[in-house]
């Protein structure tokens, strides 16, 4: 019989450097033969997770949802959908992560709803009725075209024509992912009710999904023009216009950090919850960032696009990010993540190109789980699973379908998880997958990398492991060393602890300069670790070391 654990003092600050680990569970483990991931197999797969030496969960939406954006477009905020089994299902999984040291977090999608909710056909229904103002409606222009000229990142207008009212109504997503009009109070609390729902039964904290796109501007101006050399790809693809747009009247309004205080004063009724923000604006992210996360009445972290873009990750991108996130945002926390279910794999994204891909991905995740921040890890990640290629006629996402071939979607990086190499599909399902399993996945799987010390899934244990016996990686602070080429340095220190960092992130051999009161720190064995010698520190490509400064 197992021992109840000691009863402890909820640590109010556990998110602060905690390591999340991200499940889209319509791909993570199919439990009843249908081919799609839910609860149930979600509750099976805890103990890998739990293993691993992560912090924390975070689960995708599982509410109901006519799945128009797979989850993402909700039609009842408290109820669990279906296809991923039963509140039941929801609350056994809370107490099995709980029993294994797992706090729990759930994705909450508050800037918009599914056209399928009752409150929208309410609010369609007639200019008068009591929720007629909960969604965003505007008259057309006198010669009938819209409002104005935002567009949806899902491509074209930002507003669809509703024939009942004779108006239209935007959405920065689909047509039919209505946004919610947050100016109305009413709107505000009831979403913050359905937060309290959650919290009530049990969970930690919340990611709260395109947290910038809560309110937009009363006065529905045009957005001004990018000139195309100030063009961002980090948010949309380069082959949507979106991008050609300074969106600062549809989303990052300043009147979001009243709502934000209004979320983080119920969230600190709780003993310990907390919550992430997803902020998607290719202009001011930091910033965004920054203003959210300021003292300790807002939300306690969130994280932009600045590692989840196109670009190759370099030494020199890594300190400015870090250091221009430090100047704006001093009493700030972020999220770094180098994948998530929006973006290419970066194994896909970043290491295609590179002569030793496993060696990379190893010193890319060292940097990641060193940098100053909490860290999101995407299922998948801890096996290198690539981006799958898939055929047209395999693809959901109607983003892909919208923008292809140029651009592929998101089901490239939503296939399902593979365990078992021996078994139909990976171990995913007994059933035909609702997205293929690639044949090269199927080499990465679980059983495959389980126990072999020179596997990727090894050394994220070893490297978590790593972290978590070293509090100044978790809370400590940074400063950055002067280096040449593409290796990165830097110190991080809490107390009387303090480590540098050094990692080599190109594909030849180098060197910096050990600093004079460094010792090393052995731990990133099987190619990672460089050497020194003479105040040099020689790191082989893609070669890490730590070092310890008394």
């Amino acid at each position: 019989m197992e021992r109840a654990r000691p009863m402890t003092r909820p640590d109010r600050d556990w998110w602060r450097g905690a390591v999340i680990y991200q499940i889209y569970p319509r791909s993570f483990q199919d439990s009843d033969g249908d081919g799609v991931g839910d609860l149930r197999g979600v509750l099976m797969r805890l103990p890998h997770i739990a293993r691993l030496g992560v912090d924390a969960i975070w689960i995708s939406p599982f509410f109901r949802s006519p799945m128009a954006d797979y989850g993402y477009d909700v039609s009842d905020y408290r109820a669990v959908d279906p296809l991923f089994g039963t509140l039941d299902d929801f609350d056994a999984v809370i107490a099995e992560a709980h029993r294994l040291g797992l706090k729990v977090m759930i994705d909450l999608v508050l800037s918009h709803t599914s056209d399928q909710h009752v409150w929208f056909k309410e609010s369609r229904a007639s200019r008068d009725n009591p929720r007629s103002d909960w969604y965003v409606w505007a008259d057309a222009k006198p010669d009938g075209t819209p409002p104005n000229n935002w567009l949806s990142i899902f491509g074209g207008s930002a507003w669809a024509w509703d024939t009942r009212r004779q108006q239209y109504y935007m959405h920065n997503f689909l047509a039919e992912q209505p946004d919610l009009n947050l100016h109305n109070p009413d709107v505000q609390d009831e979403l913050l009710d359905i937060t309290r729902f959650w919290l009530e039964r049990g969970v930690d904290g919340f990611r709260l999904d395109t947290i910038n796109f809560y309110f937009h501007s009363e006065g529905l101006e045009d957005n001004p023009p990018l000139a195309p050399e100030d063009r961002d790809y980090s948010t949309a693809p380069a082959v949507n216009p979106y991008n050609w747009q300074d969106h600062v009247f549809d989303k990052s309004r300043p009147e979001n950090i009243a709502f934000l205080k209004r979320f983080r004063a119920l969230l600190d009724e709780y003993p310990a919850a907390a919550a992430v923000g997803e902020v998607g604006d290719a202009q001011r992210g930091l910033k965004i960032v920054a203003d959210y996360t300021a003292g300790n009445d807002r939300i306690q972290m969130c994280y932009s696009f600045d590692f989840l873009g196109p670009d190759r990750i370099s030494a020199q991108r890594v300190r400015m990010v870090l250091e221009a996130f430090g100047a704006v945002a001093p009493d700030g926390w972020s999220c770094w993540a180098f994948s998530n279910h929006d973006v290419v794999r970066h194994a896909s994204r970043w290491a295609a190109l590179e002569p030793d891909r496993n060696a990379y991905l190893k010193v890319i995740s060292a940097l990641l789980m060193s940098l100053r921040g909490s860290v999101c890890i995407y299922q998948g990640e801890e096996l290198g699973l690539p981006e799958a290629d898939l055929a047209f006629e395999d693809l959901h996402d109607p983003y892909g379908i919208r923008f292809w071939p140029e651009f592929k979607g998101r089901d490239g990086c939503r296939t399902p998880m593979v365990w078992e190499s021996y078994q139909p599909n990976g171990g995913f399902s007994t059933a035909k997958p609702w997205l293929p399993v690639p044949a090269e996945h199927i080499t990465l799987a679980v059983n495959t990398q389980e126990d072999d010390p020179g596997s990727l899934l090894e050394h994220y244990r070893r490297m978590l492991t790593f972290r978590a016996d070293h509090p100044t990686l978790v809370k400590g602070a940074i400063e950055f060393l002067q280096t040449s080429g593409d290796v990165v340095a830097f110190v991080r220190s809490q107390g009387s602890e303090r480590i540098m960092c050094v990692f080599n992130l190109g594909h030849e051999e180098a060197s910096t300069t050990l600093r004079d009161d460094a010792t090393p720190e052995s731990i990133l064995g099987h190619g990672l670790s460089g050497s020194n010698a003479d105040g040099v520190i020689r790191l082989p490509a893609y070669g890490g070391w730590f070092g310890r400064i008394s």
